[in-house]
């Protein structure tokens, strides 16, 4: 009589998918809900499946190939792009650009983070699931460093307050170091830094101040900067960089 029972050693497929750059672990978890990845022809209902490697997986009916190093790209988005594969309304997205900036055999690669339509600046992509979900996650505690363009007034002492965090319409945002630039006028550039990545936290808090933003861009991300990358551009991280820090995050997120 076969024995049908799935292996219970090594790691949940979920995982290894993940660190393969098929997607990140919970969109893995998504493609097994819905039907979509195998195991030597039988369709997984559970990620709770531990394997020693991918052998006899496919996803959505192909074969998935050994995990690769992981690579870090940084890309300098324009605004008026999406950080998505595809929109429903059919506005350019940052794979649009990403077919022209990133450099041939780059494979497939997944944005850490997402950039609204009209925020400019780093994006970092990677081919590793588990990078990039340890990356965002607020757990973590990577910082994300912007500058925001904002029409109105604000003190230096207004925005020290946004050290304890601030609560908007129910929602609590962690600390916030945010400095004036020096200038004159009501358009000021203000520096901040956080580490929770909220969706719109930057344009939210600062509105919430009474203030107008009209240029947003991200200028770091963990240890690794915009500097002068020229917009509309990709370049690619050092790999022994990239394994340095992945080696530090993953221990940082277990």
């Amino acid at each position: 009589m076969a024995d049908n029972r799935l292996p219970e050693a090594g790691d949940r497929i979920a995982k290894l998918l993940a660190r393969a750059g098929v997607a990140s672990r919970r969109e893995v978890e998504r493609m097994i809900a819905e039907g979509r990845v195998a195991l030597n022809g039988k369709v997984l209902d559970t990620p709770a499946v531990k394997l020693d490697n991918l052998s006899g997986v496919t996803v959505d009916g192909k074969a998935v190939g050994a995990a690769e190093a992981p690579r870090l790209f940084a890309f300098h988005k324009p605004s008026g792009l999406i950080t998505a594969e595809r929109d429903p309304q059919g506005r350019p997205t940052i794979y649009t650009a990403l077919r022209n900036a990133l450099p041939r055999g780059a494979g497939r690669v997944m944005p850490i983070g997402r950039l609204d339509f009209t925020t400019e600046g780093l994006l970092l992509l990677t081919n590793d699931g588990e990078m990039k979900r340890a990356m965002e996650l607020p757990s973590t505690g990577v910082p994300r460093t912007y500058r925001a363009r904002a029409f109105g007034d604000v003190s230096q002492a207004q925005l020290d307050e946004l050290i304890e965090g601030i609560e908007i319409d129910g929602i609590r945002y962690g600390r916030i170091e945010a400095d004036l630039e020096r200038g004159s006028g009501k358009n000021r550039w203000i520096e901040m830094k956080l580490t929770e990545g909220k969706n719109r936290e930057v344009r939210r808090v600062l509105e919430h101040l009474g203030l107008q933003v009209n240029r947003l861009m991200r200028t770091a991300y963990g240890p690794f900067e915009l500097a002068d990358l020229p917009r509309g551009q990709a370049t690619e991280i050092r790999q022994v960089d990239v394994e340095r820090y992945r080696k530090d995050l993953m221990r940082s997120a277990a």
